[in-house]
């Protein structure tokens, strides 16, 4: 396996109040993150918005962080196809698994798919919050 569509990339949101994301090969913390919750006009919507998504992306620092963790996570699926893995499971986390782990899924799983790789994205806990 050489190529990038030899190896599925499975992206998936998680809530860490509702456990941690079993099974996967990388997982990321994005509590650090400006949080929609506190905002009455977010708290109720998720990062399926656009809104909430600029929300989170909206600090240097955000930009700065999704920016290496994309560069990061070529190095990784490239180091995972040298070692002929058929798949890899990239595990965002934030406290309830709605806002800002699921914006930060959407854009790393945008990011895969424009370079052409084989990328699904998942939101495991967006309904429970």
């Amino acid at each position: 396996m050489s190529n990038k569509e030899d190896i599925k990339i499975n992206i998936m949101s998680f809530g860490y109040k509702y456990g941690m994301a079993e099974d996967a090969n990388f997982v990321q913390d994005v509590r650090f993150l400006p949080n929609p919750y506190y905002d009455e006009d977010l708290k109720e919507k998720s990062g399926l918005d656009l809104s909430v998504r600029e929300y989170v992306k909206s600090t240097p620092e955000a930009f700065e962080y999704i920016s290496k963790l994309k560069s990061f996570l070529e190095m990784y699926i490239s180091q995972s196809l040298m070692a002929q893995k058929e798949s890899i499971t990239v595990a965002i986390g934030c406290t309830g698994g709605r806002h800002r782990s699921v914006t930060v899924a959407i854009e790393l799983f945008d990011y895969l798919i424009s370079k052409g790789y084989n990328a699904n994205v998942s939101h495991r806990d967006i309904e429970k919050g």
